[in-house]
């Protein structure tokens, strides 16, 4: 059964929830494509890591002479940070949960998305153990509730598996492919 049809989300903003590996490595796809991202943690510590990681990164694409200056400056401004993920659900036009792969704080992060996140947001986690259908269950928005695996995502040649349940929209499935497809990834979608 296919899920609702409604057009294509514009994505604007992404936020990323989690500073770890995966949601700094999604963070510094996102800003050096051009999103205007927001990377959050609960610690401030956290965060200063995790952009200097992303400086690191971006210095070292630009030494080699993948990207210009002007691309690192650009990628740099477009990225700022948050303690805070129901002020990241205001803004953010794609969420993309990246926390530690535990139920419980995955559901949490969930129950937040849904109370405080635009009326038309795409809800998405990255969780390579966890099925976005257990996520699904606990919003009352699953059209908008999607799978995004990122693998290898430092690598240019990096993947984005998008995962769609029986209820995800055909509108936040093209939203997810324009991004993934603008971040550079070769992208798959796979059905639960």
């Amino acid at each position: 059964m296919k899920g609702p049809i409604h057009s294509a989300v514009e994505i604007n903003t992404i936020g990323v929830i989690g500073a770890g590996p995966s949601g700094r490595a999604i963070a510094y796809l996102s800003a050096l494509s051009g999103y205007r991202t927001i990377l959050e943690a609960v610690s401030q510590e956290f965060l200063d890591d995790a952009l200097s990681s992303i400086r690191r990164l971006l210095d070292d694409r630009e030494k080699e002479g993948s990207i210009t200056a002007q691309q690192k400056a650009q990628a740099l401004a477009s990225l700022r940070t948050s303690r805070s993920v129901e002020d990241v659900c205001r803004e953010a036009d794609l969420l993309i949960e990246a926390a530690q792969e535990e139920m419980e704080v995955k559901l949490e992060i969930f129950t937040l998305f849904d109370k405080f996140a635009k009326p038309a947001a795409i809800l998405a986690s990255c969780s390579p153990t966890i099925s976005i259908d257990e996520l699904t269950e606990i919003t009352f928005r699953s059209e908008y509730c999607i799978g995004l695996r990122f693998r290898d995502p430092l690598m240019p040649s990096g993947r984005l598996e998008i995962i769609q349940t029986a209820e995800t929209s055909e509108g936040t499935v093209a939203a997810c492919l324009g991004v993934g497809r603008r971040m550079g990834r070769e992208v798959s979608v796979s059905r639960i």
